[in-house]
């Protein structure tokens, strides 16, 4: 889960009192918050650090980012502010987006949206471009899905146009630099940037690269990469133009509809948005921050059941309040009132029903198995059960549209993209990585595997020769029983050792042992 440092003396003022650390970690233990002080050595190598708690925040509370959303947050929950109601309120003329056809090549969607008359200090300002590196490091995994740029209205002139040109055909002077440069010369300079580098293989090999300008041709941002100095916010900005390039829609607006929410409170007139209307690529024309309100049915006897406690509906819908609601299903209402209620307000009692425990039938299988394997002298390895697309499709010479593999939507990395259909790779990974232990190596893997088709059984056991590219061609057999392929046995393609960088011969035999139960 994400963790952001907050200074105490600001927290304190947020939050109209002191706290003693004691005090803080009850409050955020009631709320669903863990913080932590530094450590002794920690303050002693950095006194700053002294000032300074760390809270460790829910994985899809991204409006906990940032001190104003935990503050308000805490202070809702408290019952010592109401919960604010977000609205948008449209100018006499309304600022407008343009997104052009090029950007499908590179990062077809945008959003954008004004914060109007708001007014930074020190404090707001450092946090509102921190909650952009937040939001930048997990909600928008790294700038791949979402890439954030806010920019000084003033210094600027709408219509602004979204569009995507050749490398060589960009050139402005980007943040804090004192001169113009164009996209190529920006790549090579930032490539021995420690802050920028990583984002740079996000658009680097494409034929043309997103870049956001205004009606004078001014450059506000080259997304995902840099923001242009001339349009840079300071505390003396007073009008802030947002706007979110991506790759994914849907996250590009919660990102914006974060922003807005978090710092609207600094505006004139407070949770206030002023919306930009956006044409995209495809001519349809919405307007954004959309803001939306949801609604949730939930049965108040079944959340009752479900949390152990006997409450009314009005009681219900008041702890709900405190919460400030945030819901993506109804188990997130029924969380919601078990926290708001308190836990440890929950009376323990013991389960109506009693029931006996036992062993699955596999997972007793399997421990009878680990014992046998082990006096045959092998030994056993526990492997990731996620793995990459390459690992079960290109190093073992086979296409990935025939694995039957579950794919992630969002994989946080390369490594982690889809569910194991085989346990060779990993095995051959840990063999990868233990090259200096005494041959031969005998391991044995029992784990599960995931697939999209699960084969149906009949009767019989036997091997039968096949032909299956990851393996040597006549030394592989499938294994069957109930005329249904559980598996596979033979000698691996020399190619197939070269991509796990192994040097010695190697065999293997894999077959799942669940028909057998």
């Amino acid at each position: 889960m994400p963790t952001i440092s907050v200074n105490k003396e600001e927290l304190f003022r947020n939050l109209g009192r002191k706290y003693t650390f004691e005090e803080f970690d009850e409050l955020g233990f009631e709320f669903g918050l863990e913080a932590e002080e530094p450590e002794e050595e920690e303050i002693l190598q950095n006194p700053d650090l002294a000032n300074v708690w760390k809270i460790e925040i829910p994985a899809n509370r991204y409006d906990l980012l940032c001190i104003e959303g935990i503050s308000r947050a805490l202070l809702v929950f408290l019952e010592q502010k109401q919960c604010p109601r977000y609205t948008t309120v449209k100018p006499q003329k309304l600022q407008q987006m343009k997104i052009l056809p090029a950007t499908k090549q590179v990062r077809p969607h945008g959003v954008a949206a004004v914060l109007r008359n708001i007014k930074f200090t020190p404090d707001s300002y450092r946090s509102f471009i921190d909650l952009q590196d937040k939001l930048h490091h997990n909600l928008c995994r790294r700038r791949t899905l979402v890439a954030i740029g806010t920019h000084d209205l003033d210094t600027i002139q709408g219509p602004f146009i979204y569009d995507a040109k050749p490398p060589k055909d960009i050139k402005f002077k980007p943040l804090s630099q004192a001169k113009e440069f164009t996209a190529p010369e920006m790549m090579e300079m930032y490539s021995l940037d420690s802050h920028l580098k990583p984002y740079l293989p996000i658009i680097r090999d494409k034929p043309v690269y997103p870049v956001i300008y205004d009606r004078n041709n001014v450059v506000l941002s080259m997304p995902p990469i840099i923001n242009g100095d001339h349009s840079k916010i300071t505390l003396d900005t007073r009008n802030v133009f947002i706007e979110s390039t991506a790759t994914d829609l849907n996250k590009a607006k919660i990102v914006l509809d974060t922003l807005v929410t978090m710092f609207s409170e600094y505006c004139d007139q407070p949770f206030t948005v002023e919306p930009v209307e956006v044409t995209h690529s495809d001519g349809s024309v919405h307007l954004y921050p959309e803001l939306p309100y949801r609604y949730e049915e939930v049965d108040v006897e079944d959340v009752n059941k479900k949390v152990g406690i006997s409450i009314s509906a009005e009681n219900m819908s008041n702890l709900l309040t405190k919460m400030l609601e945030h819901v993506i299903h109804p188990c997130d209402v029924i969380e919601d009132v078990a926290i708001a209620y308190g836990y440890n307000k929950i009376v323990k009692k013991i389960p109506a029903t009693s029931t006996i425990a036992d062993q699955f039938p596999v997972n007793k299988l399997t421990d009878l198995l680990r014992q046998e394997v082990a006096c045959a002298g092998f030994t056993e390895v526990l492997t990731f059960a996620l793995c990459s697309r390459d690992d079960v499709a290109t190093k073992m010479r086979k296409n990935i549209k025939d694995s039957n593999a579950v794919h992630i939507a969002n994989p946080k990395t390369l490594e982690f993209q889809i569910g194991r259909t085989t346990l060779l790779p990993g095995v051959l990974k840990t063999i990868s990585n233990n090259k200096n232990m005494p041959l031969p190596l005998k391991l044995l893997p029992f784990l599960d595997v995931m697939l999209v088709i699960i084969v149906q059984s009949e009767q019989g056991y036997y091997i039968k020769s096949c032909k299956d590219a990851t393996y040597f061609e006549g030394r592989c057999a499938e294994i069957i029983f109930n005329n249904s392929v559980i598996g596979k046995i033979g000698v691996l393609h020399p190619e197939v050792l070269k991509e796990f960088e192994l040097t010695n011969p190697c065999s293997c035999m894999e077959f799942s042992i669940e028909p057998f139960l």
